[in-house]
């Protein structure tokens, strides 16, 4: 599978696994994690995708018991993880309202907590989960700078960042924001013009697309005129619906890394043909226009 650049020292793979559910599994054992990582890495998908936050702030101590189960993983894969969001659970469970903090101080705290609990030296792309009304840019800027110079974050980028948000932390920062993880899908497909993916593009920086089949919706029903279409051009293409829409994101030249969060190791060893299917200038906007639902102007 082909790799995505985000700097000098860092690339993902084109699918990154996201980590938000493992906890939701029948089996959440460190064999059965690392099965699961193992059968990513088969299939050239070594990026894996996680957050505080996720498993109601259990999910990274999932991970840890895996890479500890078997230490030799950590040196195949590159981990992501997100911080910014306190929720009223896990262990924030006093709190009477859910928040966002991207002071100095919590964000340094979370690496850190990140850190132990995954069992790792160092934190491959740390994200500010949501952009934060709040912000002092001057120090949450400041605060990632210095993760990065201590050695404990390799790189830094956001998620859910508008470009004004993206603009104004990157102003106050010497190191690059890398990435941006917001939502793309055949779903969602307000970035395609709301100018999201075009900053990025601007500035040759990749995204990070989370739910990418729309958070399980194109399987619902009846199913959505979309994932009628995308059976069909499926069937043509002798792959499934969800192969195609990861393909359809993969095929836009503003380097979307689709961000992958099956739980059925199954499904991950399936993704393996994703980055055989090619597809062309007129299927690409036969998907769009059906996500649209009419032709383009």
């Amino acid at each position: 599978m082909d790799r995505t650049k985000l700097s000098s020292e860092l690339s993902l793979s084109r699918l990154a696994y996201g980590m938000w559910r493992i906890g939701d599994d029948n089996d959440t054992s460190p064999a059965y994690i690392q099965a699961k990582i193992e059968a990513c890495l088969e299939n050239g998908i070594t990026t894996m995708d996680q957050a505080d936050i996720y498993g109601a702030y259990g999910a990274e101590a999932l991970l840890g018991a895996a890479l500890k189960h078997s230490p030799g993983l950590r040196d195949q894969i590159e981990i992501v993880t997100k911080c910014g969001i306190i929720a009223p659970v896990g262990r924030y469970a006093g709190k009477r309202v859910k928040y966002y903090d991207t002071s100095r101080a919590h964000i340094h705290h979370s690496v850190d907590q990140s850190l132990k609990l995954m069992n790792i030296e160092q934190i491959d792309l740390l994200l500010i989960h949501r952009p934060d009304p709040m912000m002092d840019h001057h120090e949450t800027g400041d605060a990632l700078d210095a993760l990065i110079k201590s050695g404990k974050v390799k790189a830094v980028g956001v998620s859910n960042f508008k470009p004004h948000d993206w603009d104004l932390l990157q102003s106050a920062m010497t190191q690059r924001l890398v990435t941006n993880q917001i939502e793309i899908s055949v779903m969602a497909i307000d970035a395609f013009t709301n100018g999201n993916l075009a900053h990025l593009q601007q500035r040759g920086v990749p995204a990070m697309a989370w739910s990418p089949l729309g958070g399980g919706a194109l399987f619902s029903s009846p199913a959505p005129a979309v994932a009628t279409k995308l059976q069909e051009i499926a069937e043509r293409h002798d792959t499934d619906v969800a192969s195609l829409a990861y393909a359809w994101l993969l095929a836009h030249p503003a380097n979307i890394v689709p961000v992958v969060g099956t739980n059925s190791i199954d499904r991950i060893k399936a993704l393996g043909q994703v980055a055989a299917l090619q597809l062309d200038r007129e299927t690409w906007f036969e998907i769009y226009a059906a996500a649209l639902g009419q032709d383009v102007p």
